[in-house]
């Protein structure tokens, strides 16, 4: 009888945190989303903590050497953290339309999928990594350093992949604490390796990597023994796992354009990289830590790309229409003001905030240069975000990407050919960004309208018919 109340007080726990149904809306949204925040920054944190430890406690080209590859292994691992996307879409989806089985097999295919993509990126990463960092130009003086980073950092992929795979999981069913604090004994763990290897053992780059590989394994072991423990939607276990086919051909259809969109994404920045390599190992440098505070940034935004991602998916599996536009709506306000507060914090504070990463004037100079130009439009990538996440909640995957390529990849790539080669500067260079982002936020809003009506006409009748009955 006890047991039985503490299932019911448990599962009852769980339902209010999935709720994502019942209005009002913008409370859920926000809540939903501070830990989102939270996580990124916090992964971001450790993230910087490499930059930052290798840049106090070494040189200049190990915080390049770093720096430079963070464009490289996004392009390499997006296609597959992509599919964690369509794993989230998926879920959220069945867990508002109420589907117990689905949302089960969602679990027990999505986890041998992490493992299997872990490999692959982990076998490309590490044998591949000079041969792709050739391609970008890396400087002579870095990419040794470079290489290595990059080789023990792909050893530890299929835990990344692992992670990310088991907290989309549990953001679906309303809970994004449990990836948080995940993550904060991993990173903490990540950071204390950092300085004991680096600043005890002089030990550089290959420091940092190893910090980031362990503290990627223990996030991955205590994400699986979350979901074994749970009692709800979500619970895994190691017996009922396989590969549905069924199943995985809809994770596939949502999660890989969402991961193809990456890899444009990614694959742009790694074009913009290869330019930015051309002014030196300084500029390197100093581009590397002004990325980095970027990141906290995008990362707070792509929160609340994740959160109308969620709570479209469950609004459009359990078939509340009314809910969809007003979700997009209250998203953009959130995220338009997180970019202006932001932006505006680092903007006052750049040369203080670059100073943590590096201590040489001309690293501080350049890293300023591109915050000025990167950092203060921000807000248009974070509404571009919102809009994908809407998209994908109403199962509209490919669209997004098709655009995605023509105005992010294409726009980048087509500026730096032309406008760039005629004005080789790195002011020139930075404009890309808000540019492509204003292009792709029109095409994205015209497909949203499309796509809403589209909706409106496939769901309406049975929302009807279900109201009757």
């Amino acid at each position: 009888m006890e047991e039985m109340k503490e299932y019911e007080k448990v599962n009852q726990k769980e339902k209010r945190a999935s709720d994502m149904c019942t209005r009002p809306l913008l409370g859920k949204i926000i809540l939903f989303s501070l830990p989102l925040i939270a996580t990124g920054i916090l992964q971001l944190l450790y993230n910087a903590a490499d930059i930052i430890v290798v840049g106090r406690f070494a040189d200049h080209t190990a915080m390049a050497a770093v720096g430079s590859t963070s464009s490289l292994v996004n392009l390499i691992i997006n296609l597959f953290i992509g599919l964690s996307v369509g794993t989230l879409s998926v879920m959220s989806r069945q867990i508002g339309a109420g589907n117990r089985e689905k949302a089960d097999k969602i679990v027990h295919t999505s986890i041998p999928l992490s493992l299997i993509g872990g490999v692959i990126v982990g076998i490309i990463g590490f044998f591949g990594a000079r041969f792709f960092l050739e391609l970008m130009k890396t400087d002579l003086k870095v990419i040794d350093q470079a290489v290595i980073y990059l080789q023990i950092y792909f050893i530890g992929m299929p835990f990344c992949m692992l992670y990310n795979f088991g907290a989309s999981i549990l953001r679906a069913c309303g809970d994004t604490k449990s990836p948080l604090i995940v993550l904060c004994v991993s990173g903490l763990i990540n950071v204390g390796i950092n300085f004991w290897l680096v600043a005890g053992y002089n030990l550089g780059v290959v420091g940092v990597a190893v910090g980031t590989t362990v503290s990627q394994i223990i996030s991955s072991i205590a994400i699986l023994f979350l979901l074994a423990k749970r009692k709800d939607y979500g619970k895994f276990s190691f017996r009922k796992m396989k590969i549905h086919g069924a199943t995985l051909a809809e994770i596939i259809r949502i999660g890989l354009p969402a991961g193809i969109q990456g890899m444009t994404f990614s694959l742009s920045n790694v074009i913009i990289q290869s330019s930015i390599n051309s002014f030196g190992d300084i500029a390197m440098a100093g581009n590397a830590a002004a990325s980095s505070i970027e990141g906290f940034i995008y990362t707070s935004m792509n929160a609340i790309s994740q959160a109308c991602l969620t709570f479209t998916a469950q609004n459009y599996g359990a078939h509340k229409l009314s809910n969809l536009k007003l979700v997009l709506i209250q998203c953009i306000l959130i995220v338009c003001s997180i970019g202006i507060a932001l932006a505006g914090i680092v903007f006052l504070f750049k040369e203080p905030l670059l100073t943590l990463y590096n201590k040489e004037p001309e690293v501080i100079r350049y890293g300023a240069e591109r915050l000025v130009y990167i950092c203060l439009p921000y807000l248009l990538c974070g509404v571009m975000e919102v809009l994908v996440g809407s998209l994908r909640g109403m199962r509209c995957s490919f669209l997004p990407m098709i655009f995605s390529i023509v105005a992010i990849c294409g726009g980048r790539i087509l500026w730096i050919y032309t406008v760039f080669k005629f004005k080789h500067t790195l002011p020139m260079l930075y404009l890309s960004y808000p540019i492509s982002w204003l292009v792709a936020i029109l095409l994205h809003f015209f497909t949203y309208i499309f796509i809403s009506r589209k909706v409106k006409k496939e769901l309406l009748p049975e929302t009807t018919q279900s109201q009757q009955q």
